[in-house]
């Protein structure tokens, strides 16, 4: 058990790690590219995003099943016989994936940017695409080859080759960025295609750090492999059966965010032009890139913590005990929201000083961030969900659900869209995501025959804690305002921690003194809140 906890911990802290320098690298980058060329990143990354999980299927964290299922029968040779497979697969399914991804670039930047587009060519959509395809060559293949190592249950070398891939692609994005405009000369645009190319190079430092781990573990899986009992010669065939019924569901999983995004990419400038309303202000960058970051954060707070709990439900749904599922039911659904509505509240109350912090002082960029910010609710909700279904085996229903939460999100973005601009495209994703997550707690509610008055009492109170928070701060930031502008960075960092922090003291001491934090996290919590009087 000490070792699967180890192996879990090591692998969240990699993932953890490599999602904040995600969301920090792009500061420097904004100053680099500036306001009025950022966006064009997100045209490439969002088609990359979708095209990998395509190249993917969802096949590291369903190989990694099969080979420890297989192990742990003590047959090493099949999970060595898939491997020489599915490597060779993964780099065939990439390479045609970068090959779609190419040659579909400039119809793909013709459909996205509007005939009357001003701020990006369709030439400079196509090139960006062009350029961050050739990841998908490598990418799939690494991303198996880690999957092989987790069958092992051995963390290491899928977390430092996460970790050594996304520093080794910001290093490159920002140096590439700063030589090409500061040292050489050259244009925005061109930094822009190296640092689309990043995701290449970061790619290749991933893959040098599992060559290590193959070379340091090899001749330990080699005599693992000539004392396996024999072989159960499972076919081929049979192995990617098994193995695409584990991952389909993972890639809608996976591919949820980018799909809505995808969808925004297709119809947002199209549908301001034929509404009279295009923009100066690339309004998609900032939605789908510069306010996507910082909604994102949230979403990374709560999720790794009500994730966790997802094994329990596999485990006491297949042993039938259904008042230990419940508990653990309840407790998922109350983190959630324990955990992500505070950040998001106080995110944006604060919006302003973050928009400013991170990339500029925009009145319009700090907007569409104080309304994007609800939605981080539903991004951290659909995944549990759905990985509550997964455990219960319900796995179907993941896809027809998301489906029809895109169906209604491609429906009403363009009429949204037209009514109010930015905030249209937010509302659709918004209705979207409901259904999805409602018709996922629909299922589980009648299969399970879950109920939950307790939930519902709790997530009340939960919102008016945050409502009295949510005063606070306004008061705070009243106050503020009549001694600390935010004229500079400093500022906004100080504003930000004075309220932040007074803020995150009133809904800490209310939810320890009510105790809600306890039968959520524990009564050890009660000894620290023991020595402040609580």
């Amino acid at each position: 058990m000490s070792t699967l906890i180890k192996g879990t911990a090591i692998l969240t802290l990699g993932m953890f790690i490599s999602k904040v320098l995600g969301v920090i690298y792009i500061i420097p980058f904004y100053s680099l590219v500036g306001s009025d060329n950022i966006g064009l990143y997100q045209y490439a990354y969002i088609p990359y995003t979708l095209m990998l999980a395509v190249a993917i299927s969802g096949a590291p964290l369903a190989f990694s099943k099969f080979v420890a299922k297989y192990n742990s029968l003590g047959d090493y040779e099949t999970g060595r016989k898939l491997l020489r497979s599915g490597l060779l697969t993964m780099l065939v399914t990439g390479f045609i994936g970068f090959l779609l991804m190419y040659i579909a670039a400039e119809p793909l930047a013709k459909v996205t940017i509007s005939e009357k587009e001003e701020i990006y060519s369709v030439e400079d959509v196509t090139s960006a695409i062009r350029w961050v395809s050739f990841a998908l060559i490598i990418v799939p293949f690494m991303s198996l080859w880690r999957g092989f190592f987790q069958g092992y249950n051995y963390m290491m070398p899928t977390a430092v080759s996460q970790l050594v891939e996304q520093i080794v692609r910001i290093v490159f994005l920002l140096g590439s960025a700063y030589l090409v405009i500061n040292v050489f000369g050259g244009s925005v645009m061109t930094a822009i295609q190296f640092a689309v190319l990043s995701a290449t190079v970061g790619a290749l430092g991933g893959v040098v750090v599992l060559f290590y781990y193959w070379r340091k573990k090899k001749p330990e899986y080699n005599q693992l492999r000539q004392n396996s009992i024999e072989s159960y010669d499972v076919g081929l065939r049979d192995m990617y059966r098994e193995i695409l019924t584990y991952a389909i569901p993972l890639v809608f999983l996976g591919i949820a965010n980018p799909l809505f995004q995808f969808v925004d990419l297709l119809t947002f400038n199209r549908a301001m032009d034929a509404a009279g309303n295009l923009s100066e202000t690339d309004l998609l960058g900032i939605l789908n890139l510069t306010a996507h970051k910082l909604v994102m954060i949230p979403v990374m707070l709560a999720t790794g913590f009500s994730m966790a709990l997802i094994p329990l439900i596999t485990k006491y749904f297949t042993k039938n005990e259904h008042e230990a599922l419940t508990r653990t039911l309840d407790k998922s659904f109350q983190a959630i929201i324990f955990l992500t509505l505070p950040a998001v509240v106080g995110m944006a109350l604060l919006s302003d000083e973050l928009y400013h912090l991170f990339y500029e002082n925009s009145e319009i960029g700090s907007e569409i961030l104080a309304h994007y910010l609800p939605a981080a609710i539903l991004f951290a909700l659909f995944p549990v969900t759905a990985s509550i279904l997964q455990g219960i085996n319900q796995q179907k229903w993941i896809i027809l659900n998301l489906l029809t939460g895109l169906l209604l999100k491609l429906s009403l973005n363009i009429p949204l869209i037209k009514l109010f601009e930015t905030d249209g495209a937010i509302a659709a994703t918004i209705i979207g995501y409901s259904a999805a997550i409602a018709m996922n707690i629909g299922v589980i509610i009648v299969t399970m025959q879950y109920r939950s008055a307790l939930v519902v009492r709790r997530i009340f109170f939960i919102v008016l804690m945050n409502a009295v928070m949510a005063v606070v701060v306004l008061l705070t930031l009243a106050g503020l305002d009549l001694f600390i502008g935010m004229e500079s960075k400093i500022q906004s960092i100080i504003r930000i921690l004075i309220v932040g922090g007074i803020g995150g003291a009133v809904y800490g001491f209310i939810s320890l003194r009510t105790g809600i934090a306890q039968k959520l996290f524990g009564e050890r919590l009660t000894k620290y809140t023991r020595k402040f009087g609580l």
